[in-house]
């Protein structure tokens, strides 16, 4: 008889199957716990017997070319281990739909906590600013990273990285898009005609935020860095501008920094993270407006998709798609606003 757990949708008894037969040690039925946030890959809490584990996986239904890569996720934590970046340690890989009708990885759970808001509400004043300076040494050690040596040398291509990130974004705003977000159109038309020359090649996280950072349990410090689906070889400045987007958007924003006093919580000014950056990374090279406005693009059209997966019934949770909606709008709208101040 298939046993299936309503809160998660998911054959229990398929899995524990597939599970034990694949997995050296493992034995009895395994649990799932749908793990809290994130609006793309759904990701749960495995437990099986003794083990702990994460398992990651496609959303249902039809999805857009290249989306929701789970396998370059599981490839990229496979060639970050024993890296100077902390990742979860990956264990297994099915592509076979059968298990659980999409592909799906496990890996190890790393224990600690997740921070959702950029002012890192609950935690002491100075842990505040150990964590910002920890985030800029991670994101530092993943683009000193040698990424050739680690094997990805054909994991993205290099160059003109924002030419090929806008016009695959924008089309996907324009063929795929909701429409009605006149700022995002404005957005990209100054984009259009503002792109600089670039040929910097890192390993580039795609989303590197708080949200996708676990903080150790003892200690303010980066454990891990997760969620690596928008993964590449691309420009570092565009994972740069996308963790500083806090310092541009609002509480209400997705937990943004904008309006709050840096100094009475305890967070670095922009210019000091960026410092901090600069000095793990190796760089000299300056960050400017350009890469800020590009982050806001970029954040702004995948809220966008967050809204049109909703609307084609494929959302995480019932409030996605007015997430989507909002976020989408959100950005651009901040986004907009640097281009008339000028000011990074």
């Amino acid at each position: 008889m298939t046993v299936v757990v309503a809160s998660t949708g998911l054959d229990l008894a398929a899995l524990g199957e597939y599970l034990r037969a694949q997995v050296p040690g493992a034995s009895g039925e395994p649990t799932l716990v749908p793990a809290a946030g994130g609006q793309s890959n759904p990701t749960f809490f495995l437990t099986l017997g003794a083990r702990r584990l994460v398992l990651r996986k496609q959303p249902p239904g039809e999805l857009a070319p290249s989306a929701h890569a789970i396998d370059r996720e599981f490839r990229i934590l496979t060639a970050l281990q024993h890296s100077a970046v902390p990742v979860p340690r990956p264990v297994l890989f099915c592509a076979d739909r059968a298990v659980l009708g999409t592909p799906f990885y496990l890996m190890e759970c790393v224990e600690g906590t997740v921070e959702g808001e950029a002012a890192l509400p609950g935690r002491p004043i100075e842990a505040r600013r150990a964590l910002y300076l920890s985030a800029a040494e991670t994101l530092g050690a993943l683009h000193a990273l040698d990424w050739e040596a680690a094997g990805l040398d054909d994991y993205g291509r290099t160059g003109d990285y924002f030419a090929r990130q806008l016009a695959r974004w924008s089309r996907f705003w324009r063929e795929q898009g909701l429409g009605g977000n006149p700022d995002l159109d404005a957005v990209i038309r100054w984009l259009e005609t503002s792109l600089i020359p670039d040929s910097a090649a890192t390993i580039s996280h795609g989303d590197f935020r708080f949200a996708n950072l676990i903080v150790a349990p003892d200690r303010p410090v980066v454990a891990a860095v997760i969620d690596w689906e928008l993964s590449t070889i691309g420009h570092p400045f565009f994972d740069v501008g996308y963790f500083c987007m806090a310092y541009h958007t609002a509480p209400a924003e997705n937990g943004g920094l904008l309006g709050l006093d840096h100094a009475a919580l305890g967070i670095p000014y922009k210019g000091e993270f960026l410092a901090a950056y600069h000095h793990r990374a190796g760089s000299a090279a300056p960050f400017g407006t350009f890469h800020q406005i590009f982050a806001l693009f970029r954040a702004s059209v995948g809220s966008e998709s967050i809204a049109a997966r909703a609307a084609r019934g494929q959302g995480t949770d019932a409030g996605s798609g007015e997430f989507g909606r909002r976020m989408g709008a959100a950005y651009a709208r901040r986004a907009r606003e640097l281009i008339a101040s000028g000011e990074c």
